[in-house]
């Protein structure tokens, strides 16, 4: 295996000094770099994403773009070597990454090696679409084995299961229904989340309140009759995340009646599962909910059936949680991982406050006999509740500071650490009454 000289491409970086771009998707997480007026080199993504560039970058210069398609076919591109300037040739893929729309995995092969990145991603593969991505991914492997796979990390961590997203989409609608005197407010990004919405869309048979920002952004993404910004004309409106707390939705409800739904992988408050009689989102009246327990169930359906339990956090009077995301789960990443079988791998996501190398869990697969050390805060062993933590995507200046302090604090004094734990988790009972435009 070698490895890819510097200089040559960059993905999800907008620095100078590379000879072509790639971009997997339009997150402001992975275009934090890229402007109006950046210029270094061709920029090579997705056709949605394309689209999208003159609304998120007014101004841009278009004839950058090199769009790339969603086929089994490989692309080439001739670069040089910056150290001899002798000719490099770069063979590469785009594959769905069924994240948001236009996100897209990249695979490069060549003299290098095979390396394959994910981007943010979220590996089901339960319907035609995804079984799509997965013939293609399957079939360029098994011609060029993957050398070194840069992964989507979020949520590489045995705490995170969560169930399919047309399964939690059921479950929003049910808290909807639920709720049939009440205004809804759903937290969503300013992309991602469309098939939720078009889903609530259907099933209520109503339309759905956007931004107008995010109006433009669904017509340009094909959706023409489902939203409006006229709130006379649906109890539904999806919100902007960073917009959606607590203290705003206690406002609403001096107006009307209002319900708060946050589709998120990460809950705002993890908490033990405590079973039927004592779990109050066991009890929501939605037929998914309540359907299942009146049959005999199978082992996997009864798995299901708590899966689906834990998957609804109602924290608040106000305000639900449900496990929607728009990443991989952590068995899904292992399906993954034990789908492509790297020599090598690294997490993408590097700066969060309980990262963790999936050499750690997966490492056996690649190879690796001793895994590196896992660094995020340890559970509570002495009441075996499950790990409290709060997932952040961070790219300030102190993410290392950040790190140290968190390994400084794991390695210190048994009873020293669990008090300050203690206190992380109930400030984060009361902090997490917002959060901020990080797309999870």
């Amino acid at each position: 295996m070698g490895e890819m000289e510097s200089g040559l491409i960059s993905v999800d970086r907008w620095k100078s000094g590379s000879q072509a771009y790639f971009l997997t998707h339009m997150h402001s997480d992975h275009t934090r770099g890229l402007s109006a007026v950046w210029s270094h080199a061709p920029l090579f993504c997705s056709r949605t994403t394309a689209s999208l560039f003159p609304s998120r970058f007014p101004g841009f210069d278009l004839s950058l773009l090199r769009v790339v398609p969603l086929s089994p076919s490989w692309q080439s591109l001739s670069l040089r070597s910056p150290s001899s300037g002798s000719p490099v040739l770069l063979h590469f893929m785009a594959i769905d990454a069924h994240h948001c729309p236009g996100s897209v995995m990249f695979i490069f092969r060549g003299d290098f090696g095979c390396f394959l990145y994910t981007g943010d991603f979220r590996w089901e593969c339960n319907d035609d679409a995804d079984n799509e991505a997965r013939t293609t991914l399957v079939a360029a492997i098994n011609d060029f084995p993957v050398d070194i796979l840069y992964l989507d990390n979020t949520y590489c961590n045995p705490i995170y299961t969560f169930p399919p997203r047309h399964l939690a989409a059921n479950l929003i609608a049910d808290i909807i229904i639920s709720h049939p005197s009440h205004d809804i407010v759903i937290g969503v990004d300013s992309l991602g989340k469309e098939e939720l919405l078009v889903h609530v869309s259907r099933i209520l048979n109503i339309k759905i309140w956007v931004w107008p920002e995010r109006l433009r952004t669904m017509h340009l993404l094909g959706f023409q009759d489902i939203f409006t910004t006229d709130t006379s004309l649906t109890r539904v409106r999806a919100v902007p995340r960073y917009s959606f707390s607590i203290q705003t939705l206690e406002g609403l409800n001096l107006m009307c009646p209002t319900i708060g739904i946050m589709p998120s992988g990460l809950p705002w408050l993890k908490r033990p599962f405590k079973g039927d009689d004592d779990d109050d989102d066991a009890n929501l009246s939605g037929s998914l909910l309540t359907a299942a327990t009146t049959c005999r169930k199978t082992t996997a359906q009864q798995r299901r059936q708590l899966l689906l339990q834990g998957a609804v956090h109602h924290f608040h009077d106000n305000m639900y949680s449900v496990h929607y995301s728009d990443h991989s789960c952590y068995e899904e990443i292992g399906e993954f991982i034990r789908l492509v079988k790297p020599k090598s791998m690294k997490g993408i996501v590097v700066s969060s406050s309980c990262y963790v190398d999936p050499l750690y869990y997966f490492g056996r697969i690649c190879g690796v006999s001793q895994p590196p050390e896992l660094l995020l805060l340890r559970p509570d062993t002495t009441t075996r509740e499950q790990f409290r933590a709060v997932r952040i995507k961070s790219y300030s200046s102190k993410d290392e500071t950040i790190v140290a302090k968190k390994e400084k604090l794991r390695k210190g004094d048994g009873h020293t650490s669990l008090k300050r734990n203690k206190k992380r988790r109930a400030r984060i009972h009361v902090k997490s009454a917002k959060i901020t435009e990080v797309d999870y």
